[in-house]
């Protein structure tokens, strides 16, 4: 089979592991550089939420609530309840890292707000990448089933390939919405002097970092892509 060689399947070894590395890193990464920062308390004493709130207030943006949420890095906007739910280590905390991802949070409500094209994009697609996703993985292992039809197979096989490419659209399309909620959120934070300017710096390398995580997501699924397309673009030529 293409792309195999003495047992070891060297698209998933050339591709796809650097990449599962890479988002490995990228995860530990804002992990460590999160607790790091969220050791080095603001001396304006802000807490998250309230640095949330004054982001909302000085974009204009009011109706929306800003709630607790258990977990570690569990933040989040919910377009559908118009809420900012922030994690126990941001809602009250007066660290920099707090504020730097309350502030990316409110970031987000401030781009739905001001109907900020790529955020909506995304909205819209996410049932379609939803039903992809699921499909993906069961349309190619059916395709195979079927080898015996070749143009059956290969229809489903393709098909099951273009279902997985919608989760890599997801990923490009979610680049530009992350990255312009954390400018925002920086933005904010200066224009609004919530933080110092040698704080600053710990609140953009935790967003720097969250950044990167959704970076390898997409470097993931692009190489999963490529050797989906590697593989069985390989077998019709040798079949």
């Amino acid at each position: 089979m293409f792309g195999y060689y003495y047992g070891f399947d060297l698209t998933y070894l050339v591709l796809v592991l650097p990449c599962v590395i890479l988002a490995m890193i990228a995860s530990a990464n804002v992990n460590s550089t999160f607790k790091r920062y969220s050791e080095k308390h603001s001396r304006r004493r802000i807490t998250g939420a309230q640095a949330a709130e004054r982001v909302l207030r000085a974009n204009g943006v009011s109706g929306v609530r800003i709630e607790r949420v258990s977990g570690n890095l569990t933040d989040h906007f919910d377009p559908k309840a118009n809420v900012i739910r922030l994690s126990d280590s941001v809602h009250d905390s007066t660290s920099v890292a707090a504020i730097g991802v309350a502030c990316h949070e409110a970031g987000h409500a401030v781009q739905y707000a001001h109907n900020y094209a790529p955020i909506k994009l995304r909205a819209a697609i996410i049932p379609i990448t939803n039903i992809g996703s699921k499909l993906a993985m069961p349309l190619i292992l059916l395709g195979l089933l079927l080898s015996f039809g070749e143009t059956v197979s290969y229809g489903f096989v393709y098909a099951g390939i273009a279902c997985f490419g919608l989760s890599l659209v997801f990923q490009l399309v979610t680049l530009p919405v992350e990255f312009n909620a954390s400018r925002r959120a920086m933005q904010a934070i200066e224009g609004g002097e919530l933080l110092t300017e040698d704080e600053q710096k710990g609140a953009r390398k935790t967003l720097t970092a969250a950044a990167m995580t959704y970076v390898a997501a997409t470097a993931v699924a692009l190489a999963q892509l490529l050797r989906l397309l590697l593989i069985f673009g390989g077998r019709r030529r040798n079949d």
